[in-house]
């Protein structure tokens, strides 16, 4: 059985956090395909993943303006 930090709690918003992470490599000249993306270097998939946070940081920084 394997431990995996990243579950959604919500489930309806899967689909949504996929459009997201999508979106965030399109920006970043990372291509993601549907399914296994296992074959990204360290540095792509550190890239994706930045860009989601700071997209986050900045939605949450407007929200409370």
């Amino acid at each position: 059985m394997s431990s995996n930090g990243n579950k959604i709690v919500v489930p309806e918003a899967k689909e949504a956090m996929n459009r997201f992470k999508m979106e965030s490599a399109n920006e970043v000249g990372v291509n993601l395909k549907q399914g296994y993306n296992g074959d990204l270097t360290s540095r792509q998939a550190g890239s994706v993943g930045g860009q989601m946070v700071k997209k986050m940081i900045q939605a949450y920084e407007n929200s409370i303006k």
